[in-house]
């Protein structure tokens, strides 16, 4: 079976790349998704995140995702901590979903996820799809999407790779300017290849 990685920075519209997809019919695996999972209440990436970053976790184990993000994007060593518990059980929950696709006959899927770049994941993927799209229309979408603050939103569009440097490891870069009919035939465009089998082996 082959899997198809999908990224995009911050703010790119790489979501709604992947609601695309997956309405043509293509399985999608969600890596936040995957995280939120991987982090519930009693996991034991729960129990290491209370004991890694105190106070992110109430009394009632409730993670306060907003507290935690926001002392991951500042510090580069804190948010190689945080990276460093869930990670590894985001990779193990993706190998089941990928395994379990297989089993019912699917002949590719797409792996969604915002750090593939930056994790070294596009060896292990047959090709990569790069959702690309200017740096200033990023930063309001985030500021739009999650009430943040233009100095919180630049903060976390820093802490991921420049655009540029995964653009030259994409095998396909789809460019999400904002006119959204435009935005679906590129979509159509890569499936149309990746159905024909497409793959570009590892890097």
């Amino acid at each position: 079976m082959r899997v198809y990685g999908l990224t995009g920075n911050i703010g790119s519209g790489k979501s709604t790349v992947a609601r695309l997809f997956a309405e043509a019919g293509v399985p999608v695996i969600d890596a936040d998704q995957l995280a939120r999972e991987v982090v519930l209440p009693g996991t034991e990436a729960h129990a290491e995140i209370a004991r890694r970053f105190p106070g992110v976790v109430d009394a009632a184990g409730v993670l306060d995702r907003k507290a935690l993000a926001a002392r991951v994007f500042a510090d580069a060593g804190e948010r190689a901590a945080l990276n460093a518990i869930v990670h590894p059980r985001i990779a193990q929950q993706a190998a089941a979903r990928t395994q379990a696709l297989s089993a019912r006959g699917f002949p590719f899927a797409i792996y969604e996820a915002a750090l593939i770049v930056e994790n070294g994941l596009q060896r292990a993927l047959d090709a990569l799809i790069l959702v690309s799209a200017p740096e200033e229309l990023r930063l309001r979408r985030v500021m739009q999407r999650d009430g943040s603050s233009e100095e919180e939103a630049r903060a976390r569009i820093a802490s991921q790779l420049p655009e540029a440097d995964k653009e030259k490891l994409a095998d396909f870069v789809i460019r999400n300017g904002g006119d959204q009919s435009e935005l679906k035939q590129q979509v159509e465009e890569v499936l149309a290849r990746l159905r024909k089998g497409f793959a570009a082996g590892r890097r």
